[in-house]
């Protein structure tokens, strides 16, 4: 049993680490850039610091940067560094993990769209009330900005950006993502397998409430928090309590907050996380039935959260055999990238710091030539120019991603045919693991077949939506009739998704 504690905790953590990787190396560089691009006078400006339009612009930089609540410790780290005020790095912290263009363009797949734009609203409601009143109970928590050197030009500013990040994952911003991680990895051992399918139910008044106690341990990026919420409006679930995991959930984990108790005191950061839930629960409450899908059959459970519960019951024979297995089938290939990239940064981040304790790399950054030289055809483009160019290239990275996470149609449906035939075949063999495995994939490339058609048609008639959304009803029956070993229904639902398939893939690509 204690293997099976062990490394359910393990699997979750390494999870949660690879899906945060990419995330967490934007919040690095986003916080290199705003350090020697823009220095503090230049951050300060950005965010509009003494400002009305403060908590906005953070608002808004927060809500296109690429990051998650734990890439956003970083820079807020060096928000806090250039003598910005609380209330406004709390409201960029808060806002930057909820959404990316990414995660925006998932929620098109939502049964109502319209509920992700409410969303998005109530998250500057939120970040607008509790950092004013914030700022007014505790005026003056910046701090005095740093006089940095300016980065002579050439080579010498991206030596000083790198270095930059070196330093600053070197520090404590690793061990606050750490402490993140654990976090959602400890819910994997206290959790019993399964355990919260029915606690999110839309006729339970305390699902916001319940949801409350689950997000602040939670990380959640951006997509995975879509995702989930996604699954609950498919089910009909509480959406108060979708709505509470989208801003807690993807918004704050255990780092984060401890990072706060270490720059603002526990009062502080207590009356912040008061006024934080006090508002949050409001808005969940106030949207839960306006917001409720009309056309949707409610169910009485839900699997979005299977994910945080133990991974493992403790009879399976090897733990390290079991372990290996879904290592390898729950993370893609692919996925292992951005943390390599990672681990490569971390790498050097040991070695500058083991070697260059003196700062030498950032005194020869600071040595360069002055801006001058009359008759050189060069042109010497300014710090912040530069910084402003680069937090814009995240931007226009994390858009034109999108076309390749959002395949087209054709290749989206060719991609689906694995997952189809592993969901289908896991099902006539009744082998309930396996159909949930293939079944959420399969429903997965559905999700992303709507949001590739809409990339590149800019329209997705409700016709389209109802195909794929038939596709997706019937294979979440299918998986409960092999969890229930009924063999003639699992065989009538398997003919009956595979001509909805076939209408489905006619549909997206010929009747546009």
């Amino acid at each position: 049993m204690l293997s099976a504690l062990f490394f359910g905790f393990l699997l979750r953590f390494l999870q949660s680490l690879v899906e945060a990787s990419p995330f967490i190396f934007a919040g690095f560089a986003t916080a290199a850039v705003l350090r020697r691009f823009f220095g503090p006078e230049g951050t300060r400006r950005l965010f509009g610091e003494g400002t009305r339009s403060s908590l906005v612009r953070a608002w808004l930089i927060g809500m296109l940067l690429p990051v998650c609540s734990l890439g956003v410790i970083p820079v807020a780290r060096e928000l806090r560094r250039a003598g910005i005020s609380g209330g406004t790095i709390l409201a960029f912290a808060l806002s930057g993990p909820l959404f990316n263009p990414l995660s925006l363009l998932y929620g098109l797949t939502l049964s109502e769209p319209v509920a992700i734009i409410s969303f998005g609203f109530c998250s500057l409601v939120i970040v607008t009330i509790v950092g004013i009143i914030w700022d007014r109970i505790f005026p003056g928590t910046s701090i005095p900005a740093p006089e940095d050197k300016a980065v002579a030009h050439g080579l010498r500013r991206v030596v000083a950006v790198a270095a930059a990040m070196g330093r600053e994952l070197a520090g404590p911003s690793a061990a606050y993502i750490l402490l993140g991680l654990c976090g959602v990895a400890m819910l994997g051992v206290v959790l019993p397998p399964n355990s919260l399918q029915h606690t999110f139910n839309f006729d339970n008044p305390l699902a916001p409430l319940w949801m409350t106690g689950l997000s602040i341990p939670v990380y959640a990026t951006p997509m995975l928090a879509m995702s989930q919420l996604g699954m609950m409006f498919q089910h009909a679930n509480s959406i108060g309590a979708a709505f509470v995991l989208l801003i807690l959930g993807a918004g704050m984990n255990i780092g984060n907050l401890a990072w706060m108790i270490k720059e603002y005191g526990l009062r502080r950061s207590t009356v912040f996380l008061g006024l934080l839930l006090g508002v949050v629960l409001g808005l969940a409450y106030s949207v839960d039935k306006p917001l409720f899908p009309r056309d949707i059959e409610p169910a009485n459970h839900t699997h979005a959260f299977d994910i945080y519960c133990r991974p493992f019951s403790g009879g399976e024979p090897g733990m390290i055999a079991a372990f290996t297995s879904r290592v390898e089938r729950d993370i893609e290939p692919w996925q292992w990238r951005p943390l390599w990239f990672l681990m490569i940064l971390a790498g050097g981040s040991v070695v500058l710091q083991l070697a260059d304790r003196t700062r030498r790399v950032e005194q020869w950054c600071e040595s360069g030539p002055e801006i001058s030289a009359a008759g050189n055809r060069d042109i010497v483009i300014p710090g912040p120019v530069l910084g402003a160019l680069a937090l814009l290239g995240l931007v226009v990275l994390s858009t034109v991603g999108c076309f390749t996470y959002y395949p087209a149609p054709e290749d989206c449906l060719t991609a689906m045919e694995d997952a189809r035939i592993g969901a289908l075949s896991s099902a006539l063999a009744m082998n309930h693991s396996e159909t949930k495995y293939w079944a959420e994939r399969y429903d997965d490339w559905t999700r992303k077949l709507e949001v590739g058609a809409w990339l590149r048609h800019w329209e997705l008639s409700d016709y389209h939506r109802w195909k794929t959304r038939l596709v997706r009803e019937k294979l979440e029956v299918l998986e409960h009739e092999v969890e229930d070993n009924e063999r003639d229904e699992v065989r009538d639902l398997v003919s009956a998704i595979s001509r909805s398939h076939r209408r489905m893939k006619r549909a997206f690509l010929g009747e546009f």
